[in-house]
């Protein structure tokens, strides 16, 4: 393929998705500018292996290379990454009376859905970004983060728990 060609299919299959992956990457870094530097070297790596890419839908595979980039990139940078393992009780089924999307849709105010997101650990909260912000299925996600669909549903099941758990408090105390 001539470069010209591959520059334009580049444009065409992969930069509208730009607003997606600095969405993912502002979510997984937590900074603006970290995510700006994330997504710029994301961008280079695609634009590098664009030659490999056959499919007709850039959006998964920028997504996947912006995710990896991300967890490259606070490796890298910072000590402690944000994450954490299963616990029963913790991460246990919560009460159904505070589903999360009740919360949010009673939620007026947008900066505690986002304090709440922020204090999810990682794993679980590029799986909410790319269900409910991003609104990409199952299978996409799984692609993105490279693990099996049962993973996606039961983090996306432990997320939602963990933001109710989180966000309960704060929304009584609106009441």
């Amino acid at each position: 393929m001539r470069h010209d060609d591959q520059h334009a299919r580049f444009e065409q299959l992969i930069v509208p998705h730009l607003d997606a992956a600095y969405n993912l990457a502002r979510w997984l870094t937590r900074r603006d500018q970290d995510a700006e530097d994330v997504v710029q070297e994301a961008c280079l790596r695609a634009y590098q292996f664009f030659g490999g890419f056959h499919d007709t839908d850039g959006r998964a595979w920028l997504l996947a290379i912006v995710r990896n980039t991300c967890y490259t990139w606070m490796q890298r940078n910072r000590q402690h990454a944000a994450s954490t393992s299963f616990d029963e009780e913790m991460h246990g089924a919560a009460s159904p009376a505070l589903d999360p999307q009740a919360i949010l849709s009673r939620t007026e105010d947008t900066q505690v859905v986002r304090e709440a997101l922020e204090e999810l650990p990682d794993e679980f909260r590029e799986v909410i970004v790319l269900r409910e912000l991003e609104g990409l299925p199952y299978k996409d996600i799984a692609q993105i983060a490279a693990i099996p669909i049962g993973t996606v549903m039961s983090r996306l099941a432990r997320a939602r728990d963990r933001l109710q758990q989180i966000l309960a408090p704060r929304v009584k105390k609106e009441s």
